[in-house]
């Protein structure tokens, strides 16, 4: 792998493709920046940030130190944190130590972690906080071979639980002592990390990413966004580390480019935070653009008057411009001029004020949100890929973004469109497989092509287009993969419901359509003194506080993501005579929401 120096600019070199491993590669750039700043974090109030040669010594320290605890190459090393300077450190020292990284997500109840824990078999699990620690604590104590823990924020007990719970600090001493013990040697064909997705059965499966993978995700995306220049670019990072998206677009490629990473307070704070940090590129799951959306058009809505009828006239103009290019007439070329610095030039600050370019991917993104962003002088990258592929297949590029597409694949990736219109995919991005499932990954992974369960076409500029989807998963606004299935089966072991189907692709949250149980509806109007009519109960209030209940009590054993927050109720039951199920079956979700959709949709409204 070469490197390049540019007036004190650090960049990596055209071809990434060359170097054996993601530690191999942070190395270099850390040798190479030194002691300027790497990873920001606010502390007291202060953004500080942690320079490269800092990074790359508690790196050093800490995969040294997992060594002398026993941990080997190919042995599992969970990490369970929120995104902060650490979290870096954390995995980038678990891939030194050739071990396998197996991030989890902060929200995971104590049974998730169990799982992961039992699944892949971790040796060893560092997490941050004393909230966290607890919990995990619970969950290696129920695991079939209990792991070390070390803990990055102090955590105090009462009595040992039998478990080794190392302090951060000491984790980091300890490696200074072992400063002589050597680091294994990598290849891109070693596995770097485990993914856990949930798929369609709903049992989280890790999926293995080799070293190899990640690189050549990153080296596809400089190629993509060489065209920004990439040099002394800041990221802001607030989706969740544990995500495969924001794992390699928002960590692993920053550190590729030797850029800044800044990591977010939250999703509450995140305006105060562009403001401070100013990023160049950021990396976000439709939901976020939707909420932004809906902030920014509220607020205009509540000052009212001049400034929102500007703003009106810069969104129309601006989408104009897109949709229509060359369209605008003299005068309106003119009054676009005006309104890039009386509106445009103002919500750019919001965001800091220096950005190059929003990047969107985990979901498909709605035309509408994309062409409001656009019109607002703000570029939109939509993208396409899957946790299956490290994760990115492809996306839009700077000099020609298409909304309603996903762009062109990457740099080194092969996809084609099979007979049946589903997108296939090949290169070096994809998966070894899903740990502890050769049958499950054999589905997926044919003749070396990742089948990706989406229909597609490409257009006359090789410009994917996604039309639908294959396989029964729901992947809402926020890029979370959600078995639908296994709620609707949950929801019809109530007695109240007879028949349900989940909705929500593209969507915040779920909604769903259900039919009444006929006894349970006939008892229920007789106990209430009114006549037997499904149609009539369906649109009674007190019915459908009725059938609450029964959801109500599926929610309690949801996660957030699976819960179903509204419902409508109808009276035609799914059968094979009105094509809305199959003879074996199994719901026919296109004929239902053909259907009922605009009453579906209406719960979001």
């Amino acid at each position: 792998m070469k490197l390049s120096m540019t007036k004190g600019n650090a960049s990596v070199a055209l071809d990434l493709m060359a170097c054996p491993s993601l530690p191999q590669l942070f190395d270099a750039q850390a040798k190479l920046l030194g002691d300027k700043p790497f990873l920001w974090a606010k502390r007291m109030g202060a953004w500080r940030p942690m320079s490269w040669r800092e990074a790359e010594g508690e790196v050093d320290q800490l995969a040294r130190a997992l060594l002398a605890l026993g941990v080997e190459p190919g042995d599992r090393v969970m990490l369970v944190s929120e995104s902060r300077p650490e979290w870096f450190v954390a995995d980038m020292a678990i891939m030194t130590a050739g071990a396998i990284s197996v991030p989890a997500y902060v929200t995971n109840t104590v049974a998730d972690h169990a799982h992961v824990l039992n699944d892949s078999g971790a040796r060893l699990v560092i997490v941050s906080t004393p909230q966290l620690t607890e919990r995990v604590l619970k969950a290696a104590l129920s695991t079939r071979h209990q792991p070390k823990i070390v803990a990055i924020d102090p955590f105090e007990l009462e009595q040992n639980p039998g478990i080794d719970i190392i302090r951060w600090q000491d984790a980091l001493e300890m490696g200074q002592a072992f400063a002589d013990q050597d680091v294994p040697a990598l290849e891109r064909t070693d596995t770097a990390c485990l993914i856990y997705t949930s798929g369609t059965g709903g049992v989280p499966k890790g999926v293995m990413l080799s070293h190899g993978a990640l690189l050549h995700n990153v080296e596809g995306a400089r190629i993509l966004l060489e065209s920004l220049g990439l040099k002394d670019e800041v990221f802001l990072s607030f989706l969740p580390l544990s995500h495969s998206y924001e794992h390699t677009a928002g960590l692993m490629f920053p550190m590729a480019i030797g850029a800044e990473i800044y990591f977010a307070e939250g999703v509450e704070k995140l305006g105060d935070n562009m403001v401070e940090a100013r990023p160049t590129i950021m990396t976000a799951v439709p939901r976020l653009y939707e909420n932004m959306r809906a902030r920014i058009l509220k607020g205009v809505e509540r000052t009212g008057g001049l400034k929102k009828t500007l703003f009106m006239k810069a969104l129309e103009l601006g989408g104009k411009v897109y949709e229509k290019p060359g369209s605008l007439s003299l005068f309106e070329r003119l009054q676009n001029a005006i309104l890039e610095r009386l509106v445009r030039d103002k919500v750019r600050a919001r965001f800091g004020g220096r950005l190059k370019a929003l990047v969107s991917g985990g979901a498909p993104l709605n035309y509408d949100v994309g062409l409001f962003f656009t019109a607002l002088g703000l570029r939109l990258l939509q993208g396409y890929g899957q946790t299956e592929s490290a994760p990115v297949i492809s996306c839009n590029t700077p000099l020609q973004a298409k909304l309603h597409t996903v762009g062109p694949p990457i740099a080194h990736t092969e996809v084609r469109i099979a007979e049946d219109g589903e997108i296939l995919v090949r290169g070096e991005l994809l998966m070894q497989g899903y740990w502890n499932h050769p049958e499950i990954t054999a589905l997926v992974l044919k003749e070396g092509w990742l089948h990706t369960g989406d229909i597609g076409q490409f257009d006359k500029e090789g410009y994917l287009q996604i039309t639908d989807r294959k396989k029964d998963i729901i992947v809402n606004s926020g890029g979370d993969n959600i078995s639908p299935q296994r709620i609707e089966g949950l929801l019809t072991l109530e007695p109240e419901i007879a028949q349900a189907m989940v909705h929500g692709d593209k969507r915040p949250h779920l909604v769903a359509l259900a039919v009444p149980d006929e006894e349970f509806a006939k008892s229920w109007a007789a106990e209430n003194n009114i006549p037997f009519s499904m149609e009539a109960l369906c649109g009674a209030p007190a019915f459908h506080k009725a059938i609450l209940k029964a959801f109500e009590r599926v929610n309690k054993n949801l996660s957030n993501i699976e819960k179903v927050r509204r419902f409508v109720l109808v009276p035609e039951a799914f059968s094979v005579d009105n094509e809305m199920m199959t003879p074996t079956m199994k719901i026919r979700r296109h004929v239902i929401r053909g259907q009922w959709g605009a009453r579906l949709e209406a719960l979001y409204e």
